[in-house]
């Protein structure tokens, strides 16, 4: 093997990895989205680990964020706006990241 594949090679495993750590990162947003949109809702227990549930999976309906967005605006109608929802994404999107990056 040469410098060259070596080099390949480290890109892809890091590029594979990088991905890998994106996706936990969005389904534990999606995940920390839909506990806090089931405690508006007033789920608890069982019900809200299900509703949050329904969110992470909202997302595998088209790509980027808008399907799960759709979702919880939908949802929470009358109790939360969309400026409201779009900082709450923003911000569990960062303490996902967050969470994700100390556990690897």
């Amino acid at each position: 093997m040469t410098t060259f594949d070596d080099r390949e090679r480290s890109y892809e495993t890091k590029f594979a990895h990088d991905a890998d750590l994106r996706f936990k990162a969005e389904a534990r947003r999606n995940r920390l989205l839909g506990e806090w949109a089931a405690a508006l809702l007033g789920k608890t227990g069982d019900e809200a680990r299900t509703y949050a549930l329904t969110v992470v999976t909202s997302d595998f309906e088209e790509p980027g964020e808008d399907d799960v967005f759709r979702k919880i605006s939908g949802d929470l109608a009358g109790k939360a706006d969309e400026a409201t929802i779009r900082a709450k994404m923003a911000e569990l999107r960062a303490e996902a990241r967050r969470q994700v990056a100390d556990e690897g």
